[in-house]
């Protein structure tokens, strides 16, 4: 059984993932804190996601509960981008979702 990709964020965010065919999809306005804290819940329960993909100033204004769950899910995973995260955070996240370091020298 695959799994979907979901977005979350405004408009202008999910445009470029909806063009490239990513079809579940929440836009939010990020000034809208409540529908950002829904829609992560939301997504969170759906089986058919595997990734969420969101930008890292939505993020940041996720109340507590819906913060836990982008923090520690492992299915979906959440990835965040935007905000200068890097490639340590991305780093970080996938290491999070499969358990691993890719990128390990050693």
């Amino acid at each position: 059984m695959s799994q979907e990709i979901a977005v979350i964020g405004s408009p202008d965010f999910t445009t470029g993932f909806r063009l490239a065919g990513v079809r579940k999809f929440h836009n939010v306005e990020s000034e809208d804190a409540d529908a950002l804290d829904d829609a992560v819940r939301e997504v969170a329960r759906d089986e058919d996601v595997g990734i969420v993909v969101m930008h890292d100033d939505d993020v940041a204004l996720l109340s507590r509960e819906p913060r836990s769950i982008v923090d520690t899910s492992i299915e979906p995973t959440f990835v965040t981008l935007g905000g200068g995260a890097g490639s340590s955070g991305l780093r970080d996240q996938i290491k999070r979702a499969i358990g691993i370091d890719l990128m390990d020298e050693d």
